[in-house]
């Protein structure tokens, strides 16, 4: 993940750059984020902070992240993607029971009288549950104290501004323009 910092200070930027890329790692989310945009103005105190996603944040089915193919009465599917693997069981799980699904490996999964069902239409992760992780990882990476939060979100961009003061317009309307530089509605800041 590319981060920028924009910080007066050269040292503290450089190390909330380490922390927020730990923190994300740590979390998961890392993998998630194309880039981001960290705006550190503690003097304010103000803090705006810019991430861009990989993907659009959206419902994931079985088709998504696995192959399937049918077989007589039996679905076999194997797994492309194994962080939804065990959202794969689960839904599996919930619909025909422990007994009729057989977890061959890591990455193949039949489905024993499940023929003619339509199971690569099943949701395994929802869209807005992939956002509220991302904004709850990055107001983890704010520093502690800081209350007031406003979130803009578009298409693939996520943007936080955060202060421990009431949120006037002014921050506002600066977070909005880091908003749009990183979503490229904007050319700078």
């Amino acid at each position: 993940m590319d981060i920028e910092v924009i910080s007066e200070d050269k040292f503290g930027g450089e190390t909330y750059k380490a922390l927020f890329a730990e923190i994300m790692s740590d979390v998961g989310k890392a993998f998630h984020m194309e880039k981001a945009s960290l705006v550190l103005k503690p003097e304010i105190p103000l803090f705006i902070f810019s991430v861009q996603l990989r993907t659009e944040h959206a419902d994931k089915t079985i088709a998504d992240v696995a192959n399937i193919r049918e077989e007589g009465d039996a679905i076999h599917i194997t797994v492309t993607d194994e962080r939804y693997a065990p959202e794969i069981m689960k839904e599996l799980w919930e619909r025909y029971g422990k007994s009729r699904v057989d977890q061959q490996t890591r990455f193949d999964i039949e489905v024993q009288g499940a023929g003619g069902t339509d199971i690569g239409s099943f949701i395994v992760a929802s869209g807005e549950e992939y956002l509220k992780e991302i904004v709850g990882a990055v107001w983890r990476s704010l520093p502690e104290g800081i209350k007031n939060r406003h979130t803009f979100i578009d298409g693939k961009v996520i943007t936080v501004v955060a202060t421990e003061e009431i949120l006037v317009p002014r921050m506002l309307n600066e977070g909005l323009e880091h908003h749009k530089r990183m979503t490229g509605a904007a050319k700078d800041v």
